[in-house]
């Protein structure tokens, strides 16, 4: 992969927005439209998941708390599979107790964030971890490229 192949992987981050209450879904979305981002919605945890199988977003915005599969069970799956592990996840929760938030750590969620959902901090918090996926994504690339150009001064 060249530098300029490295360069060409940067793009518009593409975030998955999880939550079984419609008007909810529609407002996490509406906050995101001054970025530049696209959103794809989900309606629960089996559809998101479904979706990050085919083509796994930057981001991930996670209701907690939904039918079929809450939103610490989606974190979790995601979190024990190397494919999927880097992905960031915000969870987005109307709990509040002690012992929700340690779930939501235990599951591997990256963050949360209170309903309701405070625009600018919604804002903040997704350029922040935009920012780190893109910087360790980067990372990544650039560390195969060297380590290809190692191979091919050794062969």
């Amino acid at each position: 992969m060249s530098a300029r192949e490295v360069e060409a992987h940067e793009r518009t981050p593409v975030i998955l927005v999880v939550d079984d209450n419609q008007q909810n879904l529609e407002l996490l979305q509406a906050y995101l439209e001054d970025m530049d981002c696209v959103t794809i919605p989900a309606n629960d945890g089996p559809e998101a998941m479904e979706i990050i199988a085919g083509d796994p977003p930057d981001l991930i915005l996670l209701d907690v708390m939904m039918p079929k599969m809450s939103g610490f069970e989606v974190c979790k799956r995601l979190k024990n599979d190397p494919k999927t592990t880097d992905i960031p996840v915000i969870m987005v929760t109307a709990l509040s107790e002690f012992g929700d938030i340690e779930r939501g750590i235990d599951s591997g969620t990256d963050d949360f964030l209170s309903k309701p959902v405070n625009k600018l901090e919604l804002l903040t918090r997704v350029k922040t971890m935009l920012k780190l996926k893109h910087l360790s994504d980067k990372l990544e690339r650039t560390l195969a490229y060297l380590s290809e150009i190692e191979k091919q001064s050794q062969a």
